[in-house]
């Protein structure tokens, strides 16, 4: 009897739904071709931003190890520098006992003092040659020290802009918490990860079954999500609808999950900004229906809302880009 009755209460249901008029539905048709097309702008623009993110990372290895390899090459040169100068200093007394030698046997006959002076003239002329590679040396030295040092400040400004960004980060993914400390164990998680902040809310949080109706408890959540990011100006957040593989069976909306997921983003969007003084720039709506689920074991861990909050990296890029 109990099966009977639930089954007679949803399809009350489906008859309620399908009595939606054919205004409201050709409005959220429309709602949801806006959204796909600011998905697809956005889809453009987390691309454009997950590969700078990387670009940055990849540029950023290069710079250590070029910064390793100048480090390397320049206590070479200093070796190099140390033991060529040590030369010279040798040569230079070798010089200078062949010269008094020079002058003790002025007196000589003349086959000795010729043997005497093509060695002294030999000797100088090896201490020209070095004389001039430790002069090569003394200038690569110096170029090799400049680029070390400029290597070094530009590693310093990104490791220096980097780690104040992870501190940006964590700080506002603590404000985000803290805003949200309510709502532990109601199916909210927020986590820091890939550079980004990740607000997930599960379904049950702020919808009803099949529903793109926002609910009390779950506005609320929204309402202090919105104030603790209204004063940072420089992010951009994406909502996004996720749900799980099970098909929808209506004829009116949502028809499949698609539409769900995008219209439930949209709902999650707009109470977000009608609570706070956010820009709409900063954010955009996006349903990715039931195609990024977290746990193939647990369908109510897919049905959900992801909060997305992107830092800007400008700042970081334009470091990059300095030759």
């Amino acid at each position: 009897m109990k099966i009977k009755y639930l089954f007679q209460i949803i399809f009350c249901g489906i008859l309620l739904s399908s009595c939606v008029s054919g205004k409201k539905y050709k409005e959220l048709v429309e709602r949801e071709k806006v959204c796909s097309q600011e998905l697809e702008k956005f889809k453009r623009s987390s691309l454009d931003f997950e590969a700078k993110y990387k670009d940055f990372q990849v540029l950023y290895d290069v710079a250590s190890a070029e910064l390793a390899k100048i480090k390397k090459d320049t206590t070479i040169l200093g070796e190099k520098y140390r033991k060529l100068f040590q030369d010279f200093q040798t040569l230079t007394s070798e010089h200078d006992v062949l010269e008094n030698s020079f002058d003790k046997f002025r007196a000589l006959n003349a086959k000795e003092t010729t043997a005497l002076q093509k060695q002294l003239e030999a000797k100088s002329i090896e201490l020209q040659r070095k004389a001039e590679e430790l002069l090569a040396l003394d200038t690569e030295l110096k170029s090799k020290q400049k680029l070390l040092e400029e290597r070094e400040q530009r590693v310093n400004e990104l490791e220096e802009m980097l780690s104040r960004q992870e501190g940006t980060l964590k700080a506002l993914k603590d404000k985000v918490a803290a805003a949200l400390i309510g709502f532990e164990n109601k199916g909210l998680k927020v986590e820091q990860k890939n550079g980004k902040i990740y607000v997930s809310l599960e379904a049950k949080l702020l919808f009803k079954s099949g529903s793109i109706v926002v609910e009390a408890e779950g506005k609320k959540a929204l309402i202090e999500i919105g104030k603790a990011l209204e004063l940072e100006k420089d992010l951009e957040i994406v909502v996004e609808g996720h749900t799980d593989a099970d098909k929808l069976a209506s004829a009116s909306f949502p028809r499949n999950n698609w539409e769900l997921s995008v219209l439930r983003a949209t709902a999650v969007t707009e109470i977000i900004l009608a609570n706070c003084t956010m820009s709409p720039i900063q954010i955009m709506a996006a349903g990715r229906g039931e195609f990024h689920p977290v746990d193939a074991n647990d369908k109510a861990k897919n049905r959900r809302i992801e909060i997305i909050i992107s830092p800007n990296l400008d700042a970081l890029f334009e470091i990059i880009s300095q030759d």
